[in-house]
Order: structure tokens, then sequence, then C-alpha cells
């Protein structure tokens, strides 16, 4: 858990740890040099119960520079991050612990705000099918660090998180998901809060994020890229048509700026728009795993949890 300035909500979001129905875990909480009465909070939880370890940092790293920092401090197999104003619901590592553990193929297991499409979970993902199911269906890498269970070795061979602004995170999934098969689990197992506190919030953030369609781009381009040339051609046409779509809207909103900022860092020539703009054909069953005659797999519920 990072913290910086969530007075009003690190109380609740610790109990919501301790409230877990799966017993083995510590919690480390490193603040961010809060000036409020965060740490003062975090310190009261830390003197009661064993498990939690607190730590302050001697300078504020930023968001995820706070988020590795964290992640060096922890001793476990597994890494869980949970936000100081967020809510984790009781069976929500009884949940995402044993299903990773009888997955050993892969490298981590991910979570969602709502259901995931195409068929039932848990869904074993190799490289090529996460990335199907990104820029073939309809989303994969929107999931924040809340969303996700690690094995600690699968989150140090990556190099934790990359430290390049707000979408830092969506970058990681970028790189995780082209290495390591992906576990997708049952959604709803947190209460994702919003708040004008929030960096999301922010004024820059827009801006920000304009800036994440190249690093898209290159991926789409790069050696690291899992998808066959031909599924590769379709990841560029969704692409190009989803920062068209959103530059439209800035265009509409007199966001003129914005626009221009956006298709400068894209990284498309105009020889690429002419090549790839066009409406793409996406699918809720892109990178499903199906069975011999084409239905989605039905996980083995003898290994799932609770089953006797």
């Amino acid at each position: 858990m990072t913290s910086y300035n969530r007075e009003r909500y690190i109380a609740a979001a610790i109990e919501s740890v301790l409230s877990q129905r799966f017993p083995d875990f510590e919690l480390v909480i490193t603040d961010n040099c809060s000036t409020d009465g965060t740490l003062a909070i975090a310190q009261r939880y830390a003197a009661i119960d064993p498990r939690i370890r607190l730590t302050v940092n001697e300078r504020n790293l930023g968001q995820f520079g706070n988020r590795n920092r964290a992640a060096s401090l922890a001793r476990g197999r597994y890494l869980k991050y949970h936000d100081s104003d967020d809510l984790m619901y009781p069976h929500c590592l009884e949940m995402m612990v044993p299903l990773l553990e009888q997955h050993p193929a892969a490298g981590f297991a991910l979570s969602a705000a709502r259901p995931w499409s195409g068929g039932p979970v848990p869904m074993l993902l190799s490289p090529q099918q996460a990335y199907e199911r990104e820029y073939l269906g309809f989303g994969l890498f929107m999931g924040g660090p809340a969303c996700g269970l690690y094995r600690a070795e699968t989150f140090g061979a990556l190099g934790g998180f990359p430290e390049e602004g707000v979408f830092s995170d969506h970058l990681f999934l970028m790189k995780a998901c082209a290495h390591y098969p992906v576990l997708l689990v049952p959604a709803d197992l947190f209460w994702y809060r919003l708040h004008e506190g929030q960096e999301f919030a922010s004024k820059n953030v827009a801006q920000e994020y304009a800036r994440l369609p190249g690093y898209v781009w290159r991926m789409l381009s790069s050696d690291e890229n899992p998808l066959s040339p031909t599924q590769t051609e379709a990841a560029r046409h969704t692409f190009a048509w989803n920062v068209a779509k959103q530059t439209w809207r800035d265009l509409r909103a007199r966001r003129l700026a914005l626009a221009a900022y956006r298709l400068r860092h894209t990284g498309l020539t105009v020889a690429d728009w002419a090549r790839y703009f066009r409406r793409p054909s996406r699918s809720a069953l892109a990178g499903t795993p199906v069975s011999s005659d084409g239905e989605a797999l039905t996980p083995d519920w003898v290994r799932l949890p609770g089953r006797r």
C-alpha cells in the first residue's frame, strides 16, 4: 500500500486488508512524505498489528517510484497492490492467491472492474492471446496496479513499473503480457474509490495520456509484439481508429492544443494514416482460449478454491 495525503481514507483501506479471509500476508505501507494525518493513522495500525510494516520515504518518489519502493520491501512470493483510498473485499486474496498457485504457467493474475468477456474464468492467456484481447477485442491493459497479483520473481524480472507518469501501469501490463502468460480471475474483488484528490483528477493528466499512443505504436512495431503479422496489421487499424476518435473528441471540445499534442506524439506518418485509418473489426471472443470444437474452455472446477 502506497500512501500520500490520504487521511480521510487510509483507515478504511487498511481495515479492508486486515479483514481478508486469507490470513497469510504482510501489509507493507510506504508513505510518500504525507503532510496531513495519514502517517499518524498508519502508525497506530502498525503498533497493534504485527503484519503491518510501515516505512516513510526520505523524499517523495512519485506514484510509481513509491510502488517500486514498496515492492522492494516485500518478502512474500506474491505481490498485491492495494491503494490507500480503495476497499478490498474480504474474499479478494482468498480468491486470487489459490488460483494463481494452481496455474504455475501464469506469471501473474488480473482481476477487473467488470466480468471478462468471451468465456468463464479462470482463463489462462498466452502472450499472443492477451494481445489479441487488447487490440482485436475489447481491452486488457486498462486495469490499474490493484487489479493484479504478481509473482514476486515475475515482477522483479520485469524491472517493476516504468516511471513514465500516470500511464506507467499500462506500459507495465503491455510489457508483462508480452513476456508471460496471464491468468484472468473473477472481477469485482475490490472497490475503486473516485475522488478529487486522485492523480487522475489533476489538470495535466489528459496531456500525459496523450503521450501513451506513441509507446503503444512502437510496441506494435517491436520484436516484443507477440501477434502474428496479420494480427499486427489488424491491431494497427484498431490503434489508428482509437487515436483518431479521441482526437476528434478533443477537436469538438475545442481542445485544439491537446489534439495537436496527441497527433505529434503518436508516431504515425501520413502514409501510416492512409494505410491504417479505417473502422476496425473487433470481437468479444478475441483472445479467448477455445476447445477443438470452437467453444470457450470450461474451467477445471475441481481445482478451484473452496472445492472439497
